[in-house]
Parts: C-alpha cells; structure tokens; sequence
C-alpha cells in the first residue's frame, strides 16, 4: 500500500524541493543571459519566484514519489557566442547550484548551535535545523541525478559537448527516448546502488567539511 507522507514531512520537503528546482533553473538562466542569450530574462524566467518554474505535474509528484521537477528553462543557442562549449557551460550550472546550496545549508546545519539556543527557539530551531538537513540531501540528489548522462538531463549537455561533432549529433538522437529510459531507471531502482551511495557519501563530505 501506497504510504502518504505525513503534513510535517510535506512541510519540510515541498519548500525544499521548490527552492532547490528554482535555485537550479535561475542558475541555467543566469549563466545563458551572461553568454548572449537572453531568452529566459524576455519569458519572465530570470527570477527566483518559484512560481515562475513550476511545472503542474512535477510539483504533484514532488508530494506523491518525493522527487519532482520544474519546467526547463528555454535557450536558444543560436544567440550564444560559442554554442557548443556555451550549451555546456549552461548545462553545468544547474548542478553546480545544487551542490553550493547543499555546501552552504550543510554548513548553517554544522555550525549553527542549535542546543545553546533559549527554549524559546525551540518551536523554530526544530523544523528550520530538519530543513536544513533535507535541503542538503535534497540538493545532492538533484546534482547527482541532473547529472546523469541521459538526454535531456544536464549531464548529456555536458557530455555532447565534449564529443567530437559527429559523436555528439549521433548521442542527440537518444533525446526522443530519454524520459522513458529515465522513468525505467526510477521506477526499476536499477540505478539506486549507484546514485544512492553516491548521493550519502557527497552529503557525508559536505557537512563534515565544516568541522
């Protein structure tokens, strides 16, 4: 049987979750504006208003399965200087911005002492310290996952991009087929004893680094 999270969880990951996606597509858009592309600033999605990428279904599925998603942010590379190292410098931003979110949350998580703080704090300290741990683990799972070499998720950007013409053109007509395969691995967990080690040691590493 199908076990519904509990209104304190959804309390904790939707917010999460909704500045984690958001946080990840303004990065995309930033870094296409900077390289000559500036269609997402004219379609009104240069923002950090999460209302501006949320897609319907992957907001529903962020409280059914737990993972979730946004809409893309568009760019048209016929705007870009260099198209095919700017795709990939574009790509790489989504990811990056999850893992320095994850870096700065896992620090506000170590460093803040949250048992010195007054009783008065309590009702607060709680949910925002499981915030912050979630935001952590929540980040490197979109990193981790984004990053996967499966078009059109931001790891094949990156991966085309460093193809040889030919290679890479060949490797694009994967893109039809990748959500099914994506959706196959998911609900297959075929790839769960890669990403989840993988996801626990990045956020192992990233809050022990502070101290």
């Amino acid at each position: 049987m199908f076990d519904f999270p509990s209104i304190q969880e959804l309390a904790i990951r939707i917010p999460v979750f909704l500045l984690a996606l958001t946080i990840h597509e303004y990065a995309h858009g930033w870094v296409a504006d900077r390289l000559g592309d500036q269609t997402a600033r004219l379609q009104g999605r240069l923002s950090l208003n999460p209302l501006a990428h949320l897609d319907p279904i992957g907001t529903i599925a962020i409280v059914l399965i737990q993972f979730g998603w946004a809409r893309p942010v568009p760019v048209d590379a016929r705007y870009l200087r260099k198209p095919r190292r700017d795709m990939m410098l574009i790509a790489a931003a989504g990811p990056v911005s999850n893992l320095v979110m994850a870096a700065i949350m896992a620090g506000c998580y170590r460093l803040v002492p949250w048992n010195t703080l007054g009783s008065g704090w309590v009702w607060l300290a709680d949910p925002v310290r499981h915030m912050l741990g979630a935001g952590v683990l929540v980040n490197v799972v979109l990193m981790v996952f984004n990053l996967l070499p499966i078009p059109p998720l931001d790891g094949s950007r990156v991966v085309s991009g460093l193809l040889p013409l030919r290679q890479a053109l060949a490797y694009s007509r994967i893109e039809p087929y990748g959500f099914v395969i994506i959706f196959l691995l998911f609900f297959t967990r075929i790839m769960d004893p890669v990403l989840w080690p993988a996801v626990h040691q990045i956020s192992r590493v990233l809050v022990q680094m502070w101290g």
